[in-house]
């Protein structure tokens, strides 16, 4: 099954992809505009590499962020399953990961690193049920 990730931020969106065999690649991270273009950026996505399951990185901590991660998933108007993954951490992981690049920061890859780890932590909980 095609999997992809996205990490939700303000104002850019991680994206990882897992096509075969539990290989998590990242992918460059969408730049948020405003909610319509980054959806319809998102939705574009998936169609293009014909993604069949949707993993969305979602905060235990923070209410404002979950809130904002549910109207966003709302906008994507979905025609294939997705589920949510909790993702406390994963951008300090990807950011410790990264570590003398981390000037870059703003380009996105951070983000589609911490969508990288999201949905490596999704597939390890679904290899143990």
């Amino acid at each position: 099954m095609k999997l992809a990730c996205i990490d939700v931020g303000l104002k850019r969106i991680g994206v990882a992809i897992c096509l075969s065999s539990n290989i998590v690649t990242p992918q460059p991270a969408i730049l948020r505009k405003n909610r319509n273009q980054a959806s319809n950026d998102v939705n574009a996505f998936l169609k293009e590499w014909e993604i069949e399951k949707l993993i969305v990185g979602y905060p235990s901590a923070s209410e404002d962020m979950q809130k904002r991660i549910n109207h966003f998933i709302k906008l994507l108007e979905l025609k294939i399953p997705y589920e949510l993954q909790e993702e406390n951490l994963s951008s300090v992981e990807a950011e410790d990961m990264m570590k003398g690049e981390i000037k870059y920061k703003r380009d996105g890859r951070v983000d589609s690193l911490a969508a990288k780890i999201i949905l490596e932590r999704y597939l390890a909980k679904s290899s143990k049920n």
